[in-house]
């Protein structure tokens, strides 16, 4: 909305109004509290978006809002809405595989400028009632995620950092910020009443058995752990307190506005129920607000029509027409509930699939001839659960295993030892020496061995630990009647990609060359 303005800018011979935004501009407090985040996540959290990426949305949003708004007014607008819009995109979006602390990078940076003008585009050609349908940054981030894929971009994580005191500052940023806006605004009423029924309809989906895979976790996040890892999420809030209570894209009534949180809560739980993995959750958070922003208008009407009601009828309220209210209240408590464990079971399924391992050959591993084991400070930040010599042991077991398949020719022997790609591809090769008569048996000598988080080019799925060694690998090749052909030995070095499986054992599911 623009006024009128003392002050002018000149473009070539003319003087044109220019409007600034006042200091009590609401958006100018949710921008300073949305910058400082991005400036801790900079400075302390390690988020995966670089200063380039967050600028090229930011100014991208800017530059368009400027010139439409010119075009259509003759005025020259600050453009506050527009940068929040950029700012918004820029804190949630991700590229995969993009590595922390890389805070200078160009990378991906026009899909951050395309996705953020997407966004700040729909406020023009998405409208009802002389107004935006949805909430910009909201509907665009969903469309781009739903378009791309979790091969391209990926959103925020629901957990940003351990809770050490930069992650505190930032919830104290959060919390102390939304509060004082929203409560400006009226709408800190909303806020609640969505977080306390999404904590409620998640209660529902845990208690079903419902788990996610998580890029920092190793094992599937379940039950009371995915409960307080959503509800607490910093990510959360920020969706709660600075994009759900965007004035222009809810309903206008209090009453409304309170049927409009519930009501997203349940849709948000809805479509979170199914999702196995962080991306589809957080991707389903999101596009709950893409559902629930069209219905405010009817929501409104609802209300409205209510209210008038109400109003003429209030001094003969009839039993019949009291009765009806409840009732329906009363079968949407039992309906909602048995939507949501019903939708959730893709996720049970996941959870009760946990990796199983075949029992081991009779294979003798000496733990003692294996090197001490380094551990990263990611892989401890990740879980301080593991036993870096269990998860060496378990490496030496394996390799042998896959020697010891290639050699009997015996593919069943691999579910030992192997999963997911490791094991297709090993598979591969027990078939082709039997095939061939040709049978090359790889033995591993380690020099040293050093536990990292995996590198994947999986998005928001379980994490995995990496074993990179290095040594030197024997390979005696054996035909068909156990007769040695040759041999060779060449230096390795190499990383192994683990996951755990039930009973304290790790699989090899991948296999990187380093260097």
């Amino acid at each position: 909305m623009t006024t009128t303005s003392s002050r002018t800018v000149r473009l070539g011979a003319t003087d044109y109004p220019l409007v600034l935004p006042s200091w009590r501009d609401p958006r100018l407090h949710l921008a300073s509290v949305i910058i400082t985040i991005h400036v801790l996540g900079q400075v302390a959290l390690d988020f995966r978006v670089s200063v380039p990426q967050i600028l090229a949305a930011i100014v991208t949003c800017a530059l368009l809002e400027v010139t439409l708004t010119f075009r259509k007014t003759k005025q020259v607008v600050w453009p506050a809405s527009a940068m929040l819009t950029g700012s918004g995109v820029a804190l949630i979006l991700r590229i995969v595989g993009q590595e922390r602390g890389d805070h200078w990078t160009w990378d991906g940076w026009y899909l951050f400028a395309g996705i953020a003008a997407l966004s700040l585009l729909t406020k023009y050609w998405i409208r009802y009632r002389e107004t935006h349908v949805f909430n910009p940054s909201n509907v665009g981030l969903v469309a781009a995620f739903l378009v791309l894929g979790s091969a391209v971009i990926e959103p925020l994580d629901f957990w940003w950092a351990p809770l050490d005191f930069w992650m505190l500052t930032a919830y104290a940023v959060i919390l102390v910020g939304g509060v004082l806006i929203t409560s400006r605004l009226r709408l800190l009423t909303l806020a609640a009443i969505f977080w306390l029924t999404l904590a409620v309809g998640l209660g529902i989906l845990v208690a079903s058995g419902h788990c996610m895979t998580a890029a920092w976790a190793l094992e599937p996040v379940c039950g009371t752990h995915f409960w307080s890892v959503i509800v607490a999420s910093p990510e959360v809030l920020v969706f709660l307190f600075f994009m759900i209570t965007d004035p222009k894209t809810i309903p206008e009534g209090r009453a409304a506005r309170i049927a409009f949180a519930v009501c997203l809560g349940v849709t948000c739980t809805l479509l979170m129920a199914p999702q196995t993995t962080e991306f589809g959750a957080k991707v389903g958070l999101l596009a709950g607000l893409v559902v629930m922003t069209p219905l405010r208008f009817l929501l409104d009407r609802i209300f409205k029509r209510e209210r008038i009601k109400s109003l003429a009828t209030s001094s003969k309220t009839r039993p019949a027409r009291a009765f009806v209210p409840g009732a329906v209240v009363g079968a949407l408590l039992v309906v909602i509930p048995l939507a949501i464990v019903i939708a959730g079971a893709p996720a049970r399924e996941t959870a009760e699939a946990a990796t199983v391992a075949a029992p081991l050959p009779e294979i003798e591993i000496d733990p003692t001839q294996l090197p001490e084991v380094t551990v990263s400070a990611d892989a401890i930040a990740l879980s301080d659960e593991f036993d870096p010599n269990a998860l060496a042991l378990g490496l030496a077991q394996a390799l042998a295993v896959e020697g010891e398949a290639i050699r009997r020719a015996d593919t069943s022997l691999l579910r030992s030892a192997d999963d997911a790609d490791r094991l297709i591809e090993m598979e591969r090769l027990v078939e082709q020496a039997a095939t061939s008569g040709l049978y090359a048996v790889p033995t591993y000598t380690f020099d040293s061995l050093h536990v990292d988080v995996a590198p994947t080019d999986e998005t928001q799925n379980a994490a995995s630990l990496g074993l990179v060694a290095t040594g030197t690998v024997d390979t005696v090749t054996y035909d068909a009647a156990g007769a040695e052909q040759g041999r060779v030995s060449e230096p390795f070095s190499k990383t192994f990609v683990l996951i755990p499986a039930v009973g304290d054992r790790w699989l090899i599911v991948d296999e990187v060359e380093d260097g």
